[in-house]
């Protein structure tokens, strides 16, 4: 079963909205685990315009199942890996200013330093994750520079996905096969939702996770948060 790691980045979101500490980041996590998530995802951006760092530290005391720490792997973001332990670290190649994750990592050309974070990344024993795009030369890449899992952005699949189901996969079904083949786990996210989700997870039977947040988060203002999560989950079976 693919397993769904919810991203609170919008709780945090709304919370900052206001100040204080409504709606409460640690207990919403604390929840959504209760509710059926198998992990929780957090970017915490230099400028935290969501999660804070703060929130990673209170996050890490709390969080049970799977916690997966995404972002730009700058010093500051390598630092907080290093300090937290997270069991998932995904980098993402988006700088401080873009405002969500848009693109995945050009890994033929980043080769030396995603290499050099990675080998950080297992001497810490946390599994890493790259954030990439369907081309099969950044795969083949990302096999040589030895990460453990992608995250391929779904993006363009979800843009596409109302207009033509079949060809809005085809090149996911390409890209997840050829990790699949050179040994790399593969999870997915960005965009995905309640309408695409079941035919992306049947369409790559071996994915292993999805991070959601927007979405679902969306979802959880109609259906109630409890709700939403068993739904996402059942998508996933």
């Amino acid at each position: 079963m693919t397993k769904l790691s919810v991203n609170i980045n919008k709780i945090a979101t709304i919370r900052n909205a206001r100040g204080g500490d409504v709606p409460n980041v640690v207990q919403v996590a604390i929840d959504c685990e209760r509710f059926g998530a198998d992990g929780i995802t957090i970017h915490p951006r230099p400028d935290e315009r969501h999660i804070t760092t703060k929130d990673v530290y209170d996050l890490k005391k709390v969080v049970t199942t799977e916690f997966n720490i995404e972002g730009y792997p700058d010093a500051r973001f390598m630092d907080l890996i290093a300090d937290v332990f997270p069991e998932q670290a995904t980098l993402v190649p988006d700088p401080p200013h873009v405002l969500t994750s848009n693109a995945g990592w050009d890994t033929k050309k980043q080769f030396d330093l995603l290499s050099d974070l990675i080998q950080q990344l297992k001497v810490l024993g946390v599994r890493s994750s790259v954030f990439v795009d369907t081309s099969l030369v950044n795969i083949e890449y990302a096999a040589k520079i030895g990460v453990d899992r992608i995250e391929l952005y779904t993006g363009p699949f979800a843009e596409n996905f109302p207009k033509n189901p079949e060809k809005s996969i085809e090149e996911y079904i390409k890209a997840a096969n050829l990790a699949h083949e050179l040994g790399i786990e593969v999870n997915a996210g960005h965009d995905l939702s309640l309408d695409n989700l079941k035919f992306f997870k049947d369409s790559i039977p071996f994915l292993a996770e999805v991070s959601i947040g927007h979405a679902l988060i969306s979802d959880a203002l109609y259906f109630g948060l409890e709700n939403t999560i068993q739904r996402y989950k059942m998508l996933l079976v």
